[in-house]
């Protein structure tokens, strides 16, 4: 299963590096778009879900990273929920 990593530009310009265990992130972020951080969310959501339960399919468990890493999204996101047309930029797939 190939592990991907994502970056993503957060509205104060900070950045992230993700981890996904599988390339389905590629299914549902494309690097260099910018996303309504909500859209941003939710497209994380689904595809860290989606990516660990086919590390299930294949081991027999979930990828406990990949929800860590979701867990770590949404405490960033957190930081913007008031801020008015806030943005994430998926900046590259490394």
């Amino acid at each position: 299963m190939p592990v991907m990593h994502f970056r993503v530009r957060w509205p104060d310009a900070s950045e992230t590096r993700c981890y996904s265990p599988s390339s389905v992130v590629q299914d549902f972020l494309a690097p260099g778009r910018r996303y309504a951080l909500d859209d941003f969310l939710q497209h994380s959501r689904e595809a860290l879900a989606m990516a660990s339960e086919r590390v299930r399919a294949k081991y027999g468990f979930a990828c406990s990273q990949a929800m860590d890493q979701l867990a770590e999204i949404e405490h960033i996101a957190a930081r913007f929920a008031d801020a008015a047309n806030a943005e994430v930029t998926v900046v590259a797939f490394d």
